[in-house]
């Protein structure tokens, strides 16, 4: 018996020498370092950053880990119940510890092998979890990860509120799909802030804590409503419910209203272009006052331009137009001529990528299509490679021209298949370039009822370059508002060499534009490539009045806390042309949307509003362009495919009134169905000048028809040069004798 006793006592003293040294290796921190209570009252969660439209609706979110703090003020009652009730319920009567549940848990679980005696961990055990993870200790991990979270729950009890523990939990709990914190929990799967949660959608909520993908309501429908259930029964028996309130609320239905801003994101382009700006905005903020902020972790609200309404709009036109297009295009490159381009560039572009295009082997690839745009079809690398070549590709950018506020960006159909966005893609601008011409003529003195000559021309310093309008009419002239509204070339032709070229490039490099003007007639189609952010800037300056404007995004930034630490400020603008001049072009563009090459958004689709516009069509159709604005809001749209020599065969749909046009019609037209948005358009108001009171064409006359029968007009650049000095002079002399009348 003694040799018994001095045994379990050197045992005993072994143990306790053992557990001292653990308890000291612990609190030393040989097992990581555990968190003081001065570290812990300075503890502050990572949060996401939020991205809000214009009217203060959530549209995206930049995170290191998707989270939003809330506080305790946000919790709704029932949900606080159902959490305590399930996880914690003696939570109000205990330290950090309950003692009770954990020595139920070594007795059954430990000792006699029941599972389903329930966990130990009290909320602030589960708090400290939450907070500081576990580590991998190997075959001690459970012991020690178990008493390091009962040290700081004891710790975080001394320096919280219970109040402020629920609040931290709620903040910090890991639900599924990659998401953190009661908030955004309840807007992912019921599209609600946390306190406009129901009693029924808190207890989805706190039943998922349990086992978060096995209660995901929207992965598994029939496991979270029955674990739901439990969370009923458990706040019946904790005196929070009553049994007819537990009867009828586990009698409902479970309802989703799911929303998830990563997968269906509304301006995956915009938000690229977003955290650019915000980048360079909160480098200047600390330059300003020191304090530097991480927009992935730091909780910031930033409220941004984007008008949701024509987001949406314009979202809905780019799969009702374009859905339709592609089928027309698809058909064209199924068979003929254009089937066999495409495959020679097909084979062009495998033998630089080192594809097999011999190998016929088929395999699931993802390829965007309008009727599932996440489909994975079975196809060969070359039929992937031609699927992809003729593919139409388009971008539609809104702007305030007042201030140059973003108000829609749609940078491609598809982001997660085509992230290279077609907003800041530059193409030739074909005839949108044509209205910048006629503004530098405007603004050297010639009226909208002037008259230019319609005469054919073959320029041989240009390789006898026959310039053509697009319905391959030509003789007399037209009046200027004319020949710009149904974008004629041969008057634009004309036009050009009778305008002063350092005056049109300086005006070119004044509205904005990046790359040089390129030289020669050839510019009047189009040759320059611009974006469709240069141009919407551009035709800016004709809205507004003559001003350069700078886009931006972002309209105000406040932290986690609520303070402003970055608001817009208004600016001056630059002015770089004539406030008559631009009200002079926006009555011709006027004019081109009422009857010219923009009438079909008057006459199909029955938009009434003030608007000017442009149509664009460049070389072989490789590009359609549309522009239309008025004061309040302009728009411009370009379609094509990723290569120019991919393109429709004719006017007929690629054109810019068929291919463009559209995307900004049916933008409108959907947005229209706002009724402040529809008042703000048609309240907007071009100013007044005096009518166009002139024929449109004026036939050549009987002597002019027999000589151009009897010669084809043939010069070099410096003829047609001097032909308008000429014409310019004679001009000058009768207007010295007669006055604004010739």
């Amino acid at each position: 018996m003694r040799k018994i006793l001095k045994f379990l006592a050197y045992s005993l003293l072994l143990l306790g020498i053992v557990v001292a040294t653990f308890l000291a290796t612990l609190f030393l921190g040989g097992f990581g370092k555990i968190p003081t209570k001065s570290e812990l009252v300075a503890l502050q969660n990572e949060a996401a950053s939020l991205v809000l439209a214009s009217n203060g609706d959530p549209i995206g979110k930049f995170f290191k880990e998707n989270r939003t703090n809330v506080p305790y003020d946000s919790l709704p009652s029932h949900l606080v119940e159902a959490l305590i009730a399930t996880e914690d319920a003696r939570f109000y009567d205990h330290d950090g510890v309950d003692a009770r549940a954990l020595f139920r848990v070594l007795f059954k679980t430990v000792l006699l092998g029941n599972r389903s005696s329930g966990g130990g961990s009290t909320l602030s055990q589960q708090l400290a979890k939450n907070l500081f993870g576990r580590k991998d200790y190997g075959k001690i991990s459970l012991g020690v990860n178990k008493l390091k979270e009962i040290v700081l729950a004891n710790r975080l009890e001394e320096v919280y509120s219970k109040q402020e523990i629920i609040q931290l939990y709620f903040n910090t709990v890991p639900f599924s799909e990659n998401i953190y914190g009661i908030e955004v929990a309840a807007q992912r799967f019921f599209s609600v802030p946390v306190s406009e949660l129901k009693v029924e959608q808190a207890a989805v909520l706190v039943g998922m804590l349990k086992a978060n993908t096995r209660y995901n309501p929207r992965l598994n429908l029939i496991n979270a409503k029955e674990r739901r259930n439990v969370v009923f029964t458990q706040m019946q028996v904790n005196g929070y419910l009553n049994q007819q309130q537990l009867d009828s609320l586990s009698a409902m239905n479970l309802e989703l209203h799911y929303t998830n801003l990563s997968l269906n994101a509304l301006a995956p382009y915009f938000m690229e272009e977003l955290q650019t700006e915000l980048k360079a905005i909160l480098q200047q903020v600390e330059l300003k006052t020191g304090k530097a902020y991480n927009y992935q972790i730091d909780g910031l609200r930033i409220t941004s331009t984007l008008n949701k309404n024509v987001q949406q709009a314009g979202a809905k036109a780019f799969k009702q137009h374009l859905s339709k297009m592609q089928r027309y295009f698809d058909q064209l490159y199924a068979q003929g001529r254009s089937r066999r381009n495409i495959l020679k560039l097909a084979q062009k572009i495998a033998k630089r990528e080192q594809l097999d295009l011999t190998d016929e082997t088929v395999a699931a690839r993802n390829l965007f299509t309008w009727e599932n745009p996440d489909s994975s079809m079975e196809v060969s690398i070359q039929d992937s490679l031609v699927h992809t070549l003729k593919q139409l590709h388009a971008g539609l950018l809104g702007i305030n021209p007042q201030n140059g506020a973003i108000l829609t960006w749609i940078g491609g159909i598809d982001f997660s298949s085509y992230p290279y966005d077609q907003v800041l893609a530059k193409r030739q601008l074909a005839s949108t370039f044509k209205p910048i011409l006629y503004a530098e003529a405007l603004r050297s003195g010639r009226k909208p009822c002037d008259y230019i000559s319609n005469e054919s021309i073959v320029l041989n310093d240009y390789d006898n370059w026959s310039p053509q309008n697009y319905d391959g009419s030509s003789g007399g002239s037209y009046s200027l508002a004319a020949a710009l509204a149904n974008s004629k070339n041969l008057p634009t032709v004309h036009l050009y060499f009778e305008t002063e070229q350092e005056r049109l490039k300086q005006l070119w490099n004044d509205l904005g534009f990046i790359d040089p003007l390129n030289e020669g007639p050839s510019v009047i189609l189009g040759t320059n490539s611009v974006s469709l952010l240069e141009l919407a800037l551009a035709y800016s300056v004709f809205a507004n009045g003559g001003q350069l404007v700078d886009s931006y995004t972002i309209q105000r930034i406040v932290d986690a806390e609520g303070v402003e630490i970055y608001t817009k400020k208004p600016k001056e603008f630059p002015h770089v042309l004539e406030k008559g001049v631009t009200t002079q072009l926006n009555q011709i563009l006027q004019k081109a949307i009422q009857e010219g090459t923009g009438a079909s958004i008057r006459s199909k689709y029955g938009l009434r509003f003030p608007l000017a516009g442009k149509t664009g069509t460049s070389q072989d159709f490789a590009d359609a362009w549309f522009v239309a604005y008025n004061p309040n809001l302009l728009l411009v749209s370009r379609v094509g495919a990723s290569y120019p020599n991919i393109h429709f065969n004719s006017g007929t749909y690629g054109s810019g009134g068929r291919l463009a046009l559209p995307l900004v019609a049916l933008c409108l037209q959907e947005a229209q169905k706002d009724a402040e948005f529809k008042r703000r358009m048609n309240a907007a108001y071009f100013g007044f000048v005096a009518s166009l009171d002139c024929d449109d064409y004026k036939d050549a006359d009987l002597i002019d028809k027999v000589f151009k029968f009897f010669k084809r007009k043939e010069m070099s650049l410096e003829d047609e040069r001097e032909k308008a000095k000429k014409k310019k002079k004679v001009k000058g002399f009768f207007k010295s004798i007669f006055g604004e009348k010739e």
